[in-house]
C-alpha cells in the first residue's frame, strides 16, 4: 500500500500531469484552511488532516514534508491570494486603484477570518517564520498603495514611514472589526479607511516636496452619512 501511495503522490510526466499534481496540491491546501480555521494548530494530527482529506497521509508528506510545512504553505497560500485580489486592479486610474486596493483587502479579510488573523497577528506563539510571511505581504501592499498613490516613485523615509503607521492601523481597525461583528458596512468602513489614507497623503506632501498631494476635490460622505442626509433631506 505504500507503493501505491508514493507513485499516486508522484506527479505524472507531461502537463497533464503537473495539472494534475497543482490541482491535488490546492485542495489540500483548501482543507488545510478549513481545518486551521476551526481547530488549533496544536490540536490538529497529520491523521485528522488525512481523514479530513479524504486522501494517505503519506500524500501530505509527499507535498508539504511536514505538519509545520504544510501549516506554512496554508499561510502562504492565503497570503497570495490576499495580495493577487489587492493587486488585481493595476489597470485602473490611480485613485480608484487605492480604493479598489482596499476593497479588495477587506472583502478577503470578511471572507478569510481566521487565514487574515493568523497572518496579521503572526500565528501559533507569533511564528518568526509567519512573521516573515507577514512582512512580505506589509511590503507588497505598500507598494501597491503607493504606486497607486504617487506613481512609480522612490518611497522617501517619512512617506514610508506614515504608510507603515496607515496600514499597521488598517491590521488593527480590521481585526476589531471581525471581532465585533462587522458592525459597520465594508462600504463605510472602506470609505474610512481610504478617508484616512488621504489625510496621510496630506500630511506627507507637507514634508517631501517632490510628493504631490491628493487631487483637490469635493470629499465625498462615508455611505453612512450620504444615507442620513436622504433620511433628513426627505423629512
Amino acid at each position: 500500500m505504500a507503493d501505491g501511495r508514493a507513485h499516486e503522490a508522484r506527479p505524472i510526466s507531461g502537463s497533464r500531469g503537473t495539472e494534475r499534481s497543482q490541482a491535488r496540491r490546492a485542495e489540500l491546501l483548501a482543507t488545510g484552511r478549513t481545518l486551521f480555521a476551526d481547530t488549533s494548530y496544536d490540536a490538529l494530527s497529520m491523521d485528522d488532516i488525512a481523514r479530513s482529506a479524504g486522501v494517505a497521509k503519506g500524500l501530505i508528506y509527499y507535498y508539504f514534508t511536514s505538519k509545520r510545512g504544510y501549516y506554512l504553505a496554508v499561510i502562504e497560500d492565503a497570503v497570495a491570494e490576499l495580495v493577487l485580489r489587492a493587486t488585481s486592479c493595476r489597470e485602473l486610474p490611480r485613485a480608484e486603484r487605492v480604493q479598489r486596493t482596499v476593497e479588495s483587502y477587506l472583502r478577503y479579510a470578511q471572507q478569510n477570518q481566521a487565514a487574515y488573523r493568523t497572518v496579521v497577528t503572526g500565528g501559533v506563539g507569533h511564528d518568526a517564520q509567519v512573521l516573515a510571511i507577514r512582512d512580505r505581504l506589509r511590503e507588497q501592499l505598500l507598494s501597491v498603495v503607493a504606486e497607486g498613490s504617487w506613481g512609480p516613485t522612490r518611497i522617501p523615509p517619512l512617506a514610508r514611514a506614515a504608510l507603515v503607521g496607515w496600514l499597521s492601523s488598517v491590521e488593527g481597525v480590521t481585526l476589531d472589526w471581525l471581532a465585533r461583528g462587522q458592525e459597520l458596512s465594508p462600504e463605510v468602513l472602506c470609505g474610512l479607511l481610504t478617508r484616512t489614507l488621504q489625510g496621510t497623503l496630506e500630511i506627507v506632501a507637507r514634508f517631501e516636496s517632490t510628493l504631490p498631494p491628493p487631487r483637490a476635490g469635493r470629499r465625498e460622505p462615508l455611505p453612512a452619512q450620504a444615507a442620513a442626509g436622504a433620511v433628513q433631506g426627505s423629512a
